[in-house]
């Protein structure tokens, strides 16, 4: 079985498709694909379906969904001609719940991680190449919002908000990768979206005044840091961290014909990119949507963002 949740959810058994097209036993096969080969109680599914509130035919009603999700497990397992495996084996039935099956498919979030987990790996060794690259091979395998086609209750919200996360952790430290690398310019188109989109989100704010310094437009800069400032005083009443801060009066003191100063990146530890990085980490940023929900300051981003000499 191969399962995709970055994006529009996939559950395919034998090539086949197995998603519904009911919302209620969508939401069913979603939460036991966040899950899959794991244990998910019957008290969990009746809450991510009818909450705090479920209607007294709940349990009997949520055996009907898994026994739709078995029929259609079973035209996929027909389609594909396998044989000595059943719709119960693969959805199975145990005690306190239910668990689907993947026998060794693939299943994207847990890739997604891998590669994450990698990048991470060169990011610590300094190795800013592989590090780009890796962390661009792990962005790639989003299409949208995880399961942006599924009604979500509380649990695939929760779900859905935690690998939302670990998708824009990925991705702020596969842009310091880039800069580190001296991409500085090639950033700047990618980061005027990102700063639009995540409108609070400091990080990525220092990164777009550091490339747009590096890149010579050192007043643009001082912009970003003003705007930014005036989106934090006026709707949470903050102001920018010390790090931001920091940041902002080294552009400032800055000797306005000085050119910019060259990436602090030593060119003998960091080994050049892979020609694709670039490119596939382009295209993995454009397809970033804006968060479920109303923005607010991140603040594990917020210790990340360290200051940086200029």
């Amino acid at each position: 079985m191969d399962i995709e949740v970055l994006g529009a959810l996939s559950v395919r058994e034998a090539g086949a498709s197995i998603v519904p097209t009911a919302p209620k036993p969508r939401q069913v096969l979603a939460l036991l694909a966040l899950h899959a080969d794991q244990v998910v109680t019957v008290t969990a599914l009746v809450e991510e379906l009818w909450g705090s509130t479920p209607p007294r035919s709940a349990r009997t009603t949520l055996q009907t969904y898994v026994l739709q999700l078995r029929e259609l497990i079973d035209k996929a397992l027909a389609h594909g001609e396998r044989r000595g495996c059943t719709a119960k084996d693969i959805l199975a039935t145990v005690p306190g719940g239910y668990r689907l099956e993947t026998r060794e498919g693939s299943v994207d979030f847990r890739e997604f991680e891998r590669r994450a987990s990698a990048g991470y790996r060169a990011m610590d060794a300094e190795d800013y190449g592989a590090a780009a690259s890796r962390l661009a091979d792990a962005l790639a395998l989003w299409s949208g919002s995880a399961l942006t086609d599924v009604q979500a209750g509380i649990r695939i919200d929760m779900e859905a908000r935690r690998l939302e996360e670990a998708r824009l952790s990925v991705l702020d430290q596969r842009i310091e990768a880039d800069l580190r690398l001296g991409r500085h310019r090639e950033l700047l188109p990618e980061l005027t979206v990102l700063v639009n989109r995540y409108r609070m989100h400091e990080s990525l704010y220092g990164q777009f005044m550091l490339a747009l310094h590096r890149s010579g437009r050192r007043g643009e800069a001082l912009d970003v840091y003003q705007r930014l400032r005036n989106t934090l005083v006026s709707e949470l009443g903050l102001e920018p961290s010390a790090a931001l801060a920091r940041l902002q009066r080294s552009i400032l003191m800055a000797r306005a014909d000085a050119p910019p100063p060259a990436t602090t990146t030593a060119t003998t530890t960091a080994p050049a990119p892979a020609p694709a990085a670039a490119p596939a980490a382009a295209a993995a940023a454009a397809a970033v949507p804006a968060p479920r929900t109303g923005a607010a300051v991140d603040g594990a981003h917020r210790r990340r963002l360290v200051a940086r000499t200029v």
